[in-house]
């Protein structure tokens, strides 16, 4: 217990000498605000030190600190500077707080700024298929899009028959054509039969709630397509950013029309010789801005229609594969029933019917089914 009582005595001794040394230290003579300004005035004074609250100086040849109040006075650096004195000025811990705090938000914003762009024009933005696995057989019908679509092949192939023919291929071709009827399975087919890369994108791509991002994507992707020549670019769903122009000011329809020029800029910096093909989807031509479209850019168009009596007795075939239809249910029928539908819709129809049977606990498609089904989609 003594030896406590020693050891908390020696401390707080300690902390006393400690202190007294620090208030002697720290001691400075206090001199009128009045009496410092004159001596400033007669240039007796070679250093200063201004703090918010205080004024801690030297006089020539001394080292002695002295202090004074401080006013506060706008024009005192100036009177200062005026007479030779050095000056040196005390930041207060709030300044430094603040200081910090606006160096950490700055770094933090354009951080947010680097990431952004960093997740939105990303190189990996627009991923290469070296082998698509799909070839002109593997669709059904449409003998003669495919008729046209492998010469295009042809000579994506073989380029040599370019220069020996005169004959230019296109730097741009439109499929139009209503939802699911296979836009994108012919240009996948058509890359598989070249044999050359397929770089996929689609309009919600190119779309971001910062402005720029849009143009900036456009020639992310060209220049992947430069470097993986000889390759198809397909864009999707085209009429969502190739629309017409508009100048009507908004945000929106600013930065369609950077996109679109941004499109354009690419399609005239590059020649058919480049071994780049774009192949753009769209639901309708109309809606595209003639710029884009007009010959010398994209202008190979095609139609993509619904498929055929004949295919579609095909497509059922294929799509009904492993299932049962009830008795009077038969190919021909079915196919009279789907007139107008798309191939997609097709195969949505037949496997809805399926699990509605399946619901049911029956082996057996019936006509039904199928007419349940068609209301559904």
């Amino acid at each position: 217990m003594k030896k406590k009582f020693i050891l908390i005595a020696i401390i707080v001794a300690a902390a006393g000498i400690y202190a007294g040394l620090s208030f002697v230290s720290n001691k400075e003579d206090s001199v009128s605000y009045k009496t410092f300004y004159e001596d400033v005035a007669e240039n007796k004074i070679s250093s200063v030190k201004i703090s918010k609250e205080k004024i801690t100086f030297k006089y020539n040849g001394g080292e002695t600190s002295f202090k004074t109040e401080n006013p506060l006075s706008p024009s005192l650096k100036e009177y200062l500077l005026l007479h030779d004195v050095k000056i040196e000025e005390e930041k207060e811990i709030s300044e430094i707080i603040s200081l910090a705090l606006d160096i950490f938000f700055y770094v933090l914003f354009f951080g947010a700024i680097l990431f952004v762009f960093r997740k939105f024009i990303s190189p990996n933005t627009f991923k290469t298929v070296r082998k698509t696995g799909v070839k002109f057989s593997d669709i059904i019908g449409m003998d003669d899009l495919k008729k046209d679509m492998m010469q295009i092949a042809n000579l994506m192939k073989n380029p040599s028959i370019c220069k020996k023919t005169g004959v230019r291929l296109p730097k741009g071709i439109l499929l139009e054509g209503e939802p699911g009827n296979g836009k994108t399975l012919f240009a996948r087919a058509l890359a598989g039969e070249a044999g050359v890369n397929f770089i996929p994108a689609k309009a919600t791509d190119f779309e971001s709630m910062f402005m720029a991002i849009g143009p900036a994507k456009v020639k992310l992707l060209f220049a992947k397509a430069r470097r993986k020549a000889p390759c198809i670019v397909f864009i999707d769903e085209f009429d969502g950013i190739g629309t017409r122009r508009n100048y009507s000011g908004s945000a929106i329809e600013t930065e369609n029309t950077r996109i679109v020029t941004a499109l354009l800029n690419e399609l005239d910096g590059f020649t058919p010789h480049n071994g780049i093909l774009v192949l753009a989807a769209t639901n309708s031509i109309t809606a595209l801005d003639p710029a884009l479209i007009r010959p010398g850019r994209f202008d190979a168009k095609y139609s993509v229609p619904a498929p055929d009596y004949a295919t579609r007795v095909k497509l059922i075939e294929k799509y009904s594969a492993g299932k049962k239809f009830a008795a009077g249910v038969n190919v021909e029928n079915l196919a009279k029933n789907f007139a107008g539908a798309s191939c997609a819709m097709i195969e949505s129809v037949i496997n809805t019917a399926a699990l509605i049977c399946a619901q049911e606990n029956r082996t057996e498609i019936s006509l039904q089914d199928i007419q349940n089904s068609l209301h559904k989609n």
